[in-house]
């Protein structure tokens, strides 16, 4: 992921990977639900971005971005299709 949204060298990766651990490891221990994906791309991003604006591929960013919004209603659909399926093959399960 790091090498399509920005350029990484060891020491912006070590600092990426921390600051997604500290994003993680927070609100899980709040009992929070945190995702791993939104909170690494988040943190390379922000690593990608503090040299200069133009280091990140926002278009990739974006790209991110639209695959976060629509997975929950995609997800939702798949599971209603599925669930029908399962009620229509085998109605006394």
């Amino acid at each position: 992921m790091g090498s399509r949204l920005t350029r990484l060298k060891p020491r912006s990766g070590f600092c990426a990977e921390t600051g997604a651990a500290i994003a993680i490891f927070l609100p899980t221990f709040l009992g929070l639900p945190v995702s791993t994906t939104h909170a690494i791309a988040g943190s390379i991003a922000g690593v990608g971005s503090v040299n200069r604006m133009k280091a990140v591929r926002w278009s990739v960013a974006g790209e991110i971005v639209w695959a976060w919004i629509l997975t929950i209603p995609c997800s939702a659909f798949v599971a209603a299709i599925c669930y029908l399926l399962v009620r229509i093959w085998a109605p006394n399960a």
